[in-house]
């Protein structure tokens, strides 16, 4: 066991010899924005071909590779390397040897037959190439040990016990590469969450390197204190960030910023690695030729013999298509990153070493084109997975205590207050707590405003005030009447009146807001005009006296326009039309014109109307006459009755066609009237 413990303790020794140390890049700026993600700058001091290591969840390396930057103030950084996403057993697969948990370390020696080792014996050293290595087994008399058979200089073979050597290098700097990048795969296995970046130095000194990028994270969240005094005059705004440290590490007096905004951001798949199906493509006369097989002959030639093959069995390989293929160059990390060519913020943060900070000691806030910054005058430590409040705001501003009704189904309006933003910096939106004379009076919700512009917020119930509505509506008679391409525009109005009864049972007099919805095609007539007009509601300012009435009524009109064909309209409705005191007089009598000619068509298809009814029913006493007549016929002693029938056929027969004749008239009369009818349409016009 002891061997064991021995051997486990020489592996130990290569993988400090494999491994050497990462150097440290700490956070120092930390920039929060509102759409999910965060910018980082990390920095420290690279030595002389030291390494450096960013650790990352798996989900941020999209952003980190987008994103980042180095910047190495001239020195030669000569590489970012980072751990792949491909599974360890894949990655462990293309190594030529395999470390097993609990593996002795002469299995692991065996698989490196040929591999030129240096042992230490206490002052003397060995070296030689592996041939073997082998586990012996105890016995009563020996314990375990571990056997190395190794190819001396000089030829000899020698075994030697692993166990007694206090340490083992690998001469063959290849190898020694190889333990490190197995032992490294490993060690980013650990966490199945954790992805490594590492930024390679090969430079001869030291150099200070910084590290910028971004990566999802919490966004931030903003709250508010109104708090007004006994006065009610001018309160104090408090607001204060809420941060959310996700990162698994420290943040240790990091330079902290908030951005208010929303700048386009997306999530580019460049972690995982992506593979493209390319189309196969080859040269015709790359294809082999099939050989022919001919069939025997059926039948003998009778004159000279001539060779007739018979059919083929397989023909020659049909020609592909070549398709050229586009060349696809990879570019290199190696060599110096250029400084400046990253992620910038503006003026107010400190980039790439090219910017100076413009964090005062008093903290600031500033606007970055569509975006706006809060700089936190202090620096900032939160510990990993916890959360922190920082104030960002603390000053008076300009507001009013108000009431406001919006909704007419409720009895109480709401208590409010007016704030107009009078800080020279956006407020970024957020739930407001609202005290009122050292006592807390209620809750509110505010959207971000900007800079010099206001808002109403609503925090309680205002049960001193009790309001109802009344509400009426009329139509109003036609209001002008239009002809134009034989249309007939008519246009009309709705007014509608809406009256707010307001009684104020407190000994105080208030402002009262009362919103009234906007209603498309509807206006405001015979009202005082509304102090603001939101995208979907007018506001309306109302003065409520102590323990007081008042009444306020809102009236809309509608004004809408209606159109019908002429010669769809009836005389009677016409009628209405020229009696209406909108039009003039050359209009009434050409409207009474048309009127006319309707009239007249429709006691034209009245009378033809009447007339096929007479054709239909004298055609129907016709036939049974003619019945009549078939039937007496035979009859003896009936000729009179015949002959009677026969008189009443014939009478028939006249009545018949005097009803078409007279058909015919009107038919020709209507087409007359028709055409009267719309010449004098097409001359209508007013």
């Amino acid at each position: 066991m002891n061997n064991r413990m021995n051997s486990r303790s020489l592996v130990a020794l290569i993988v400090c010899a494999a491994l050497a140390p990462s150097a440290e890049l700490p956070v120092r700026t930390v920039v929060l924005y509102k759409h999910g993600v965060g910018y980082f700058e990390r920095g420290g001091t690279l030595g002389p071909g030291e390494s450096a290591r960013l650790d990352f969840k798996a989900e941020e390396m999209n952003d980190v590779l987008k994103s980042l930057t180095i910047n190495d103030n001239g020195g030669k950084v000569t590489g970012v390397r980072y751990d792949s996403s491909i599974p360890l057993n894949q990655k462990l697969s293309e190594f030529p040897f395999q470390i097993g948990e609990g593996q002795p370390l002469s299995a692991v020696f065996d698989q490196l037959k040929g591999a030129r080792v240096e042992m230490e014996f206490g002052p003397q050293k060995t070296v030689g190439d592996i041939v073997s290595a082998r586990l012996i087994p105890g016995d009563k008399d020996h314990p375990e040990r571990e056997q190395l058979t190794l190819l001396m200089d000089s030829g000899e073979l020698r075994n030697v016990d692993l166990s007694a050597a206090s340490a083992i290098r690998f001469t063959d700097a290849k190898v020694q590469l190889q333990f490190r990048e197995y032992l490294g795969a490993l060690t980013s296995a650990r966490s199945k969450d954790k992805r490594s970046v590492y930024i390679d130095s090969t430079d001869s000194k030291s150099r200070d390197v910084r590290a910028e990028y971004i990566m999802p994270m919490p966004a931030w969240k903003s709250s508010y204190r109104l708090l007004f005094d006994e006065s009610g005059l001018q309160p104090t705004l408090e607001g204060w960030a809420i941060v959310d440290n996700t990162t698994g590490e420290d943040w240790t007096n990091v330079r902290m910023s908030l951005i208010s905004g929303k700048p386009i951001s997306f999530v580019s798949q460049l972690y995982a690695p992506k593979y493209i199906n390319r189309p196969g493509a080859e040269l015709p006369e790359d294809q082999a030729v099939a050989p022919t097989v001919y069939g025997g002959a059926v039948e003998a030639a009778k004159k000279a013999p001539v060779a007739v093959p018979g059919g083929r069995g397989g023909g020659g390989g049909g020609a592909m298509a070549s398709r050229a293929m586009s060349g696809i160059t990879s570019g290199s990390l190696n060599g110096a990153f250029t400084p400046n060519a990253g992620f910038s913020l503006g003026d107010q943060i400190q980039l790439n070493g090219s910017v100076s900070s413009s964090i005062a000691p008093a903290g600031s806030a500033t606007e970055i084109a569509d975006l706006f910054q809060y700089s936190i005058k202090d620096p900032v430590t939160v510990k990993k997975n916890e959360s922190a409040m920082l104030p960002f705001l603390q000053q008076k501003i300009a507001a009013r205590k108000l009431i406001i009704y919006s909704d007419a189904n409720k009895t109480n309006p709401l208590s409010a207050a007016e704030l107009t933003n009078n800080t020279g910096r956006t407020l970024d939106g957020g739930p407001i707590t609202v005290y009122d004379a050292g006592t807390y009076a209620g809750e509110a919700l505010v959207e971000t405003v900007k800079n010099a512009d206001k808002r109403f917020i609503s925090y309680g119930v205002d049960l001193g005030t009790r309001i109802s509505t009344t509400q009426n509506s009329r139509n109003d008679n036609v209001r002008e009447i239009h002809v134009h391409d034989g249309l007939l525009i008519t246009r009309s109005a709705v007014i509608q009146k809406k009256t707010y009864a307001v009684r104020n049972v407190d000994p105080r007099a208030k402002t009262l807001i009362i919103e009234s919805p906007v209603r498309p095609s509807y206006k405001l007539i015979d009202t005082a005009l509304p102090m603001e007009t939101a995208r979907d509601v007018y506001r309306f300012e109302v003065e409520v006296p102590a323990n007081g009435n008042v009444d306020f009524p809102i009236t809309e009109e509608n004004v809408y326009d209606q159109q019908t064909a002429i010669s769809n309209i009836t005389p009677d409705s016409l009628a209405v039309y020229i009696r209406n005191k909108t039009i003039s007089d050359a209009a009434r009598r050409q409207l009474q014109q048309i009127a006319d000619v309707k009239t007249q068509l429709v006691a034209n298809d009245k009378e033809k109307s009447n007339i096929d009814g007479d054709i239909q029913n004298t055609t129907r006493d016709e036939d049974r006459n003619r019945q009549n007549i078939a039937s007496l016929s035979q009859v003896s002693g009936q000729q009179q009755i015949v002959q009677d029938y026969a008189r009443k056929l014939s009478d028939q027969e006249t009545q018949i066609a005097k009803l078409r004749d007279r058909q015919t008239a009107l038919e020709t009369q209507r087409t007359s009237l028709l055409s009267q009818l719309n010449g004098l349409i097409d001359k209508l016009e007013f």
